[in-house]
């Protein structure tokens, strides 16, 4: 595939005629609107035919809520192998909280186009927020985790799901053990269900590093305890912090470097956000909050305000400025060349995988090239 970046005074028709491809090809592959304007900077894919290269078995995986456009999932499905459905709670109790919508249409859909339906697990409190306590209570008490599996095992039954996820953020430093054994007694439990269960890892890069979201998470204790890890390299740029790419290329390598000091290469998939950020400057912490936004409606909005797109070269990631009522604004985003930057850093590490935080937004020119760049697992039908 051909990645192109707009010039000053280039149309659909200009590329296509440079390039020998029709006009309806770009437009698709790069969900344009009509009248289909560019914006400078842009980066467009160009072709979508067979690959030419020879292609690295991938496993991907995408997370969604079940209020996802029926559209959007189908869509997204034939690149996939798992379906994060996000989410399933639980109580102090051990019994499981499932999501407020039906995920059930999801999880036949999945089946369907021969993505594994993977249950999701959160410990959500009352507020919607990671409770740390509730997490305490289920890691230590033996009795609440009994429990808690048993009921487990009797949804994965009766929903149909074909895996776990334990996606636990601010683990207490305390329950660095506990939190790795549950996960252990999970996979113990799932796996002789004969499905796999994966562990979600915030983004390290060493053993003791100062912080609510790294001390619960031992690295090398996980990657023993799963059958896989997700690396969430992303949020260098979040809704509070300062305008800066959401996952710099430099940044997610240093978090790779470290895990595989203590996790094997085939247990680790890369996180992949599907998002950016708008910012309005000047930026005040504490104070200021970005809006996310998907990675097409970026576009949108450098075409509305005729922003010129740069490309970071550090982060490798692209960004704009544009001006709105007398306030400029900052954004950082996803395209295609900040994604094959993340690709080429899997095949690079020949890492497991890559998974999507989150899919609730399609964005086709990055399925096509993830495509064109590994040969992704599938079910049999």
């Amino acid at each position: 595939m051909t990645i192109y970046t707009v010039k000053p005074g280039d149309s659909i028709d200009t590329i296509a005629a440079s390039y020998h491809i029709a006009a309806d090809t770009i437009i698709y592959n790069n969900q344009l609107s009509y009248p289909y304007r560019l914006a400078v900077g842009q980066a467009l894919l160009l072709s979508a035919g067979p690959s030419a290269q020879e292609r690295k078995t991938l496993f991907t995986g995408g997370y969604a809520y079940p209020f996802i456009r029926r559209f959007t999932l189908t869509e997204t499905l034939p690149y996939l192998s798992n379906l994060f459905i996000f989410s399933y709670g639980f109580t102090v109790a051990g019994d499981i909280i499932p999501p407020a919508l039906d995920d059930s249409w999801m999880i036949a859909l999945a089946r369907e186009k021969s993505a594994a339906p993977i249950l999701t697990l959160t410990p959500f409190g009352p507020d919607g927020m990671f409770n740390n306590n509730l997490i305490s209570v289920l890691v230590n008490d033996m009795e609440v985790q009994q429990t808690f599996l048993n009921n487990l095992s009797d949804v994965i039954l009766q929903k149909g799901f074909e895996g776990v996820d334990i996606d636990f953020e601010y683990v207490l430093a305390k329950d660095r053990i506990p939190f790795s054994q549950f996960v252990a007694n999970v996979r113990a439990l799932v796996n002789s269900l004969g499905y796999p269960v994966s562990v979600a890892l915030a983004p390290k890069t060493s053993d003791n590093q100062p912080g609510l979201l790294y001390g619960g998470k031992d690295y090398r204790l996980l990657g023993e305890a799963a059958d896989s890890v997700l690396l969430m390299t992303y949020e260098w740029g979040y809704t509070y912090g300062p305008p800066m790419a959401v996952a710099p290329i430099h940044k997610v390598r240093e978090v790779v470097d470290y895990a595989l000091t203590r996790i094997p290469a085939e247990k680790i998939n890369l996180g992949i956000p599907n998002y950016g950020y708008d910012w309005t400057l000047p930026y005040e912490k504490g104070v200021s909050k970005a809006r996310t936004i998907s990675n097409t409606e970026a576009i949108e909005i450098a075409i509305a305000y005729n922003a010129v797109i740069q490309f970071d070269q550090t982060s490798m990631s692209p960004y704009f400025r544009y001006t709105l009522d007398g306030l400029t604004h900052e954004v950082w985003f996803e395209d295609v060349r900040s994604l094959r930057e993340k690709f080429s850093l899997i095949q690079e590490y020949h890492l497991r995988g890559a998974d999507y935080w989150q899919i609730m937004n399609l964005f086709r020119a990055n399925w096509l090239l993830l495509a064109d760049t590994f040969y992704i697992s599938r079910q049999l039908p």
